[in-house]
């Protein structure tokens, strides 16, 4: 019998496409972290047995890992959704490879189906962990015509570099903190804006990543000398981000673990 795994590796495998890796390490790390802290203990324990005692920072970075075996080229497009600024992701024609938002709901229903094996049960739920990240970072839900910004070109503190680079990686190495260290001092927020940030669902919170997005945009330039005051805007919000991708992780696992 072809196992779900199987069965969607076969639906997208004739199409290939290659992406950048996003938030890096640490941020995908840190999302993962703050979802732990805001596990339920019936959900805690189901995905440690699950992952085999893994924390869900340690296979946060799993689905770019995978990139370089070329059995799971395939799964790229699931990374992202590319549209223009003009339209939305309701009236743009979708991609037949998939995207991200595509990508996140087909992780939940294999998840929660009880007839899932084990291992494409622990397979989908390391790509949900990343994927829901990936969600948050703003340039993955970009222009098609620069790549989500890998075609923008700019420097970071006088070094050659590209606009989706400095968002996945260089404003938050720029704090110099480990993800431990920036999932501790994520920013205190109360029950109510806990349970508000739960709220939605991935095309909903596409459309959030969407509208800082287009921020990014107004307020960049290709060509631009980024540093001190480009970190002194955005790092808050990057910081903001990622608390918001793992308490919404933590919010979809809890629905699907109990």
């Amino acid at each position: 019998m072809i196992s779900r795994f199987t069965f969607f590796f076969l639906f997208i495998i004739s199409t290939t496409i290659s992406a950048a890796p996003d938030w890096g390490k640490n941020g995908h790390r840190v999302v993962g972290a703050i979802a732990e802290a805001h596990l339920s203990d019936k959900a805690k324990q189901a995905i440690y047995k699950l992952l085999d005692g893994k924390s869900l920072a340690m296979v946060s970075t799993f689905a770019d890992e995978i990139r370089s075996d070329d059995r799971f080229r395939a799964f790229a497009p699931w990374h992202y959704v590319s549209f223009p600024f003009d339209a939305t992701y309701e009236t743009h024609p979708k991609s037949e490879k998939g995207d991200i938002i595509v990508a996140i709901n087909k992780c939940i229903d294999i998840i929660k189906d009880k007839n899932t094996t084990r291992d494409d049960t622990e397979f989908y739920l390391k790509m949900l962990v990343h994927f829901i990240g990936d969600l948050h970072q703003p340039l993955h839900v970009g222009l098609s015509e620069d790549k989500g910004g890998n075609r923008f070109q700019v420097q970071w503190f006088d070094k050659g570099t590209n606009l989706h680079s400095v968002w996945d990686t260089d404003i938050i190495e720029s704090y110099e903190m480990s993800y431990t260290e920036l999932a501790a001092n994520r920013k205190k927020l109360s029950k109510v804006q806990i349970d508000s940030l739960k709220q939605g669902n991935a095309a909903i919170w596409a459309a959030e990543s969407r509208v800082l997005c287009k921020d990014i945009y107004e307020n960049t330039s290709p060509g631009d000398k980024l540093g001190y005051r480009y970190s002194y805007d955005y790092l808050e919000i990057t910081k903001m981000q990622l608390q918001k991708g793992g308490i919404r992780l933590a919010a979809v696992l809890n629905d699907i673990f109990g």
